[in-house]
């Protein structure tokens, strides 16, 4: 996610409790699994969702793990006053096992010093030697002033 902070208390890696992501599975069986490396995204939403739950549980090491090269940064410090709460996917697009490229529109909601809070965004990912990749958040176009012939 392109804001590069959060923290909240981290399930351990055998939690029977629900993920993050908001999939029905546990954490241990969804999304704990990538974070310890027992299997590979298979989609770009996929790894979106297992991102947010890295956030979601402070796992800075992960997010470092599945962000592009070209675009990642050198370290991330992950803000402990940010709490995230629930996540919803908006739409993806490409992102399947027969794509290289994909993108994922999430709405991801936190607390941050008592204050409700959400992150709007679109990712992009790519798949290369099978992995999918976070690239970065693509910036939505201008708004256009009412009565702007354009639209």
């Amino acid at each position: 996610m392109s804001r590069r902070s959060s923290r909240s208390p981290r399930p351990s890696a055998a939690s029977a409790g629900p993920c993050p992501c908001g999939l029905p599975a546990p954490y241990r069986d969804c999304c704990g699994r990538l974070h310890r490396g027992e299997g590979a995204a298979p989609t770009a939403e996929a790894l979106m969702r297992s991102r947010y739950s890295a956030f979601s549980v402070g796992d800075a090491g992960y997010l470092l793990r599945t962000w592009h090269p070209r675009t990642r940064p050198p370290r991330l410090d992950l803000d402990r006053s940010l709490r995230w709460t629930g996540l919803e996917v908006l739409e993806t697009t490409g992102g399947s096992a027969f794509h290289t490229e994909g993108t994922v529109r999430f709405r991801a909601h936190y607390v941050e010093r008592g204050a409700e809070g959400r992150l709007d965004e679109r990712s992009r990912f790519v798949r290369e030697a099978g992995a999918w990749a976070y690239v970065g958040a693509i910036p939505d176009p201008p708004a256009r002033p009412a009565g702007d012939p354009r639209l």
